[in-house]
């Protein structure tokens, strides 16, 4: 039996009108690199989103980063290919 991928995130949720905000949280390792990769994702699929509005929490432990990006989200296309850019980096634990 084999695992099948979570499906996108607008399959997740209810009804959605566009434009508006979406938060999308996206959890790795703490690593160097990991919120400069995520973060070229987000604004390779969200170009007005700013970098700066990015949040980061660590763990308590510190073996994990969570960021939260909350990008204007214009589709259920757009959401869904943001979703699966950043599941199939490699430095991405989860997205939720």
């Amino acid at each position: 039996m084999t695992a099948s991928a979570p499906a996108p995130i607008a399959a997740q949720v209810g009804v959605l009108e566009f434009p508006c905000a979406f938060p999308i949280k996206v959890m790795g390792r703490t690593e160097p690199g990991f919120a400069q990769a995520i973060l070229a994702i987000v604004q390779a699929h969200a170009p007005d989103f700013d970098g700066a509005a990015l949040e980061m929490r660590s763990s308590s432990a510190g073996r994990y980063l969570s960021l939260t990006a909350t990008v204007n989200a214009t589709s259920r296309e757009q959401l869904d290919a943001l979703y699966r850019a950043l599941v199939a980096h490699p430095m991405v634990v989860m997205v939720l």
